[in-house]
């Protein structure tokens, strides 16, 4: 199937290589994702966009059926972003100001701001120095009277080691959140991303396996949480269009206090035509990752992730560490080479306690989680997305080695 992707208004075929930065000197640049958009996507929105329905329709339910059922659970609720995803787990669980919730320090700060926008603590157990998910020992180190919640971070597309947290969570009766937001598509011993905690959430934008522009959904098992996440996302609202309409009647109440974070009919119409394709984009994601890894096995001072055996890997982004020692350069030096030679590597993630919100507020600090902190002045985000060809891993490649080699 030939890829396309949209641009404003424009349809255009790209040839990566010749994709224009927005750079000063306009190089060549290559991104370190991209979304693919073809021809049933396109129809599929349009269609929605020409119906009755633009939000609340059938397209929302149909797409909620189809993940949830990809994630091999009973229930999903689709909202706007995978940060409302996180902040509806949490409304979910019932988290309270004062409450503790414990989260890694290597993830996208939404995880963390979710536990802050209801009232709670998050609070920062280290990672793994080999795979960069968060240590089952170090959550239980950090467990308190206040913990509510572990939430599981599947950084990079590898799924976390949810037996372990399973035990922890269960021996002391607290919730297991998966921020599975890397790993729709990817399983842990034959489970799929999604089936393995209380609650697991996902994320839709562009960047992402599957995408619906911007979007995220909460899928689980439990019919109760589920139905806390959809009242929340619909301002606390007792009952929605479709259950007024069936009893004839204008009354509602609010419950309790909700957002807005309902997901339109067509974009729930991209993400079911999106969600064919994600087992043939995992595919490509791994041929191209192990590619990768190939290549790395011959170059001094840099090296990949580890991979679990019983894991199979969805692969958001193929994340590399820099054996700073060896190469003699910085992260920011090979960083920089790399961008000027258009390669747009990036950076997975600050940790979330360096950042001043979290210093302010959490008193958070240097030292707190050294493994993370290690790992963040090394690691380097290198481009991995389906429409790459095994010729683009090979052009990457080279840049890479002449980047820490010269």
């Amino acid at each position: 199937m030939e890829f396309v992707f949209i641009y404003s208004k424009q349809i255009k075929k790209l040839n990566f290589f010749n994709m224009k930065s927005n750079t000063e000197d306009k190089k060549d640049f290559f991104p370190y994702g991209k979304h693919s958009i073809d021809e049933e996507d396109l129809k599929a929105v349009r269609d929605v966009l020409l119906s009755d329905w633009l939000t609340t329709g059938p397209k929302v339910e149909e797409f909620e059926q189809k993940v949830a059922k990809t994630a091999g659970v009973k229930f999903g609720s689709a909202v706007n972003s995978g940060t409302a995803a996180l902040h509806a787990a949490m409304y979910a669980i019932d988290i309270k100001p004062g409450d503790e919730v414990i989260v890694p320090p290597i993830t996208f700060a939404a995880t963390a701001n979710a536990v802050v926008y209801q009232g709670g603590v998050p609070v920062f157990a280290d990672v793994d120095p080999d795979k960069l998910l968060i240590d089952p020992e170090k959550v239980e180190e950090k467990i308190s009277s206040k913990t509510r919640a572990v939430v599981a971070v599947d950084y990079a597309g590898q799924m976390c080691d949810y037996d372990a947290l399973k035990e922890i969570t269960k021996k002391y009766g607290i919730y297991l959140i998966a921020d599975a937001c890397h790993s729709i598509g990817g399983e842990y011993k034959g489970f799929s991303s999604g089936s393995c905690a209380d609650l697991s959430v996902f994320s839709f934008h562009p960047v992402k396996h599957i995408t619906t522009g911007e979007g995220g959904m909460v899928v689980t098992n439990q019919k109760e949480l589920i139905h806390r996440v959809k009242l929340f996302r619909n301002h606390g609202i007792s009952t929605d269009l479709h259950q007024r309409q069936k009893k004839a009647s204008w009354y509602y109440e609010i419950k309790e206090l909700g957002f807005n974070y309902r997901l339109t009919d067509f974009q729930c119409a991209l993400g079911i035509t999106q969600l064919k394709k994600l087992k043939s984009r995992i595919h490509q994601r791994n041929y191209l990752a192990k590619e990768y890894d190939q290549f790395f096995k011959d170059v001094d001072g840099v090296s990949p992730l580890k991979k679990e055996e019983y894991i199979s890997h969805a692969y958001h982004i193929y994340v590399v560490k820099l054996d700073l020692g060896s190469l003699a350069k910085s992260r920011q030096e090979v960083f920089s080479f790399l961008r000027n030679e258009g390669i747009g590597v990036n950076v997975h993630y600050i940790p979330v306690h360096y950042h001043p919100f979290y210093k302010k507020t959490f008193n958070t600090f240097k030292g707190l989680c050294p493994i993370a902190e290690d790992a963040y002045e090394r690691i380097l985000t290198i481009p991995l997305f389906p429409a790459m060809t095994e010729e683009d891993v090979k052009a990457i490649c080279s840049k890479i080695k002449n980047a820490v080699q010269f």
